[in-house]
């Protein structure tokens, strides 16, 4: 089959696994990869329906795409994710350009929906949010070479009041240690040196399957893969941040000294109304247990302002403990009331401009504490991953082992000779900006 297919992957990186595994399958079933939509006789939007501002992205897209049904080669425009799990009958409804739409436990019949399709049939599949983890099927990873994000869980149980993932993903279901030991096996032979850890809740791992928390078991073992320079672990709740988990990162020096805990809020009344499991007492415990026993963590969160009913006192309460805590990463979302959560029935919804504001005063917070913590590195060598290569320069741009890809800053480093991409190097900082850093290669033969 000579038939051509574009992906357009939108979102988390959850998302973009199961872009990588549809793929996967494609090239198997005979279909061709493109990368220009322009000559695509079919066209995949794996959309975000997490929040209001994803999902406008996600319905640009799709009608930005929808044009080629026309002005291209587009026979078949299918829409797959979040999105379609949530609204399969409005975007077939409301989106003529659409031909199907396939959510998040379907995306394995991708071949047979695109087979019906191209049959002039209008084809809707969703509602499969529990299905069990295939452990047989291809994927084709489109990340760099170098670096590869691992799926080790599906769904969530946390059912936090504002967000709307459980009905999206489903339960919790974690994949067998053995399984993602393999795959992490596969990924170094085809020469990835960094893999990220993800999942809704890295941290709930195992609960399901093995019944308690196990991500310090598969941490051991992904360990002991040769050739495997970085490990990084995303998304871990603080409630079940372990001390053994904390014992592990600590331990292995191929587990990146950085870990991705999303707080959403420190107030004890906004977390309770979040159903969120914990309170600020047990967050500013585990901050400080990861911060006396791993030497240089970086600790990365994300907040959520404008929750309902958030009152100027609890905004000012979140303004000084980000203050106080100096995170070294964080990001600040406003809180999207989104149908069917709890939270969205909740009275004292606050204004969008309020909420605007918030962000930009959490922001202007965290802009001085990044500043000055990345002053705090110059003069200091790291293991930079060469990533890129700025034109007709002998500047190049890498990541440190704190730096997740396109969510946090980079090295800018200059070196007289050519770099591979996905090298390591060795950098001394010599300068810094808000966000990123400078420096010069210090390997003998670059200098």
């Amino acid at each position: 089959m000579d038939l051509k297919v574009f992906i357009e992957s939108l979102g988390c990186s959850k998302n973009l696994v199961d872009s990588e595994v549809m793929m996967g399958l494609l090239k198997e079933y005979k279909f061709i990869l493109t990368s220009d939509a322009y000559e695509a006789d079919v066209i995949i939007v794996n959309t975000c329906g997490f929040i209001d501002a994803a999902k406008k992205e996600s319905i640009d897209t799709i009608i930005e795409l929808g044009t080629l049904k026309k002005e291209g080669n587009c026979k078949a425009l299918v829409i797959a994710g979040c999105l379609a799990e949530r609204y399969p009958k409005d975007l077939l409804a409301e989106i003529p350009e659409a031909d199907a739409v396939i959510g998040t436990g379907n995306y394995p019949e991708i071949i047979k929906v695109i087979h019906e399709a191209l049959k002039g049939e209008r084809v809707s599949k969703s509602g499969n949010i529990n299905i069990a983890i295939s452990e047989d099927l291809p994927r084709i990873l489109s990340t760099p070479s170098y670096t590869g994000y691992l799926k080790i869980a599906e769904g969530c149980d946390n059912l936090c009041t504002y967000c709307i993932i459980p009905k999206l993903r489903g339960k919790y279901r974690s994949r067998k240690i053995e399984d993602i030991v393999k795959e992490a096996h596969d990924m170094v032979q085809k020469g990835v040196k960094e893999i990220i850890l993800i999942a809704q809740d890295t941290s709930c791992y195992g609960i399901d399957l093995y019944k308690e928390y196990r991500l310090p078991q598969l941490l051991t073992e992904l360990c002991k893969i040769e050739k495997l320079k970085w490990i990084r672990v995303l998304y871990c709740y603080p409630d079940k941040i372990t001390d053994e988990l904390i014992d592990v990162i600590a331990r292995e020096d191929k587990i990146c000294k950085y870990l991705d805990i999303p707080i959403q809020h420190c107030s004890d009344d906004i977390l309770k109304k979040m159903n969120r499991k914990t309170n600020k007492e047990h967050i500013l415990k585990v901050i400080g247990k990861l911060r006396n026993n791993i030497k240089d963590i970086h600790i990365r969160t994300s907040l959520i302002v404008g929750f309902p009913g958030e009152t100027k006192e609890q905004f000012e309460e979140l303004k000084e403990f980000v203050q106080n805590i100096e995170f070294d990463r964080l990001g600040v979302f406003t809180y999207s009331q989104e149908e069917d959560t709890p939270a969205a029935k909740l009275n004292d919804q606050i204004d969008e401009q309020i909420k605007e504001q918030r962000i930009d005063e959490i922001m202007n917070i965290q802009k001085d504490i990044s500043f000055q913590k990345n002053s705090n590195k110059t003069g200091n060598i790291y293991d930079i991953l060469v990533e890129e290569k700025v034109e007709e320069e002998n500047v190049y741009i890498g990541r440190t082992e704190y730096d997740v890809p396109e969510v946090d800053g980079v090295v800018y480093f200059t070196c007289n000779e050519e770099l591979e991409k996905g090298e390591f190097v060795k950098v001394k900082i010599t300068d810094t900006l808000e966000y990123d850093l400078l420096g010069e290669i210090i390997n003998e033969s670059c200098k």
